[in-house]
């Protein structure tokens, strides 16, 4: 069990700086174009890699490693979110493209599951980081249950929007991309720097500065391509 630790733990740091190093990529270049599509793919694959790999860490730090201690279970309380958080993400921001063509609700149980899953686990590890006094898990979860909510509701309801899915996409890529920054700065800057911790401040760092990004972006297409006119023709 500690080999296939140790190998899950390489496994999730070499994803993971791959992440890094491209995520920024799909963000500044043509929507849609080649390289986007090429280099999502690699990011949304490497993310594949550091959910399940993180889910598996946290689980085993948890539950089978005699060693463990409270921060150590803490801290593994906030990998197996962010394992959910990158893993529910990344699928929504694939398949709200997979299904763009809808006019109806949609029931598919899988996309349904992954958001009810982000919605229970944040509301979880939220409710434990009050009762542990730990800010990390007291607040940084509640993003599930705001992004458990609204893909529920988006996947629940009938599209309105014309390229729906465009703004859909970036909302759950770019909010993977938190989850990618959010983890290194949590465990992978504090090992590099060879620190024993960050200010909580830092922690909320990527959330702060992505979120207003992710509402910029929204805005921009959803302006694009529902003017006021065609809005109002398209809900009435």
């Amino acid at each position: 069990m500690e080999l296939a630790f140790h190998f899950s733990r390489w496994l999730h740091i070499v994803a993971g700086f791959l992440a890094l190093l491209v995520f920024w990529i799909p963000i500044v270049t043509k929507k849609g174009g080649k390289t986007h599509n090429r280099i999502g793919w690699i990011y949304v694959y490497a993310m594949t890699i550091v959910s399940i790999s993180a889910l598996y860490m946290g689980i085993f730090r948890i539950f089978l490693d005699p060693a463990s201690d409270q921060d150590r279970i803490s801290f593994s309380w906030f990998l197996i979110f962010i394992s959910i958080l990158s893993g529910a993400s990344a699928w929504y921001g694939i398949r709200v493209l997979r299904f763009k063509r809808r006019q109806e609700k949609h029931r598919n149980v899988w996309d349904l599951m992954f958001p009810i899953l982000l919605l229970l686990s944040g509301a979880g590890i939220s409710i434990y980081g009050f009762t542990i006094a730990f800010p990390l898990l007291q607040y940084f979860p509640l993003l599930g249950v705001f992004l458990g909510v609204t893909h529920l509701l988006y996947w629940l309801k009938a599209p309105r929007l014309k390229m729906h899915w465009v703004m859909e996409h970036i909302a759950g890529m770019l909010t993977c991309c938190i989850a990618t920054i959010t983890a290194f700065t949590v465990f992978g800057a504090p090992k590099l720097l060879q620190i024993q911790s960050v200010s909580t401040i830092l922690w909320f760092i990527p959330t702060i500065v992505i979120v207003p990004l992710l509402i910029g972006f929204s805005n921009y297409y959803k302006k694009k391509y529902n003017p006021p006119k065609n809005r109002a023709t398209l809900e009435r």
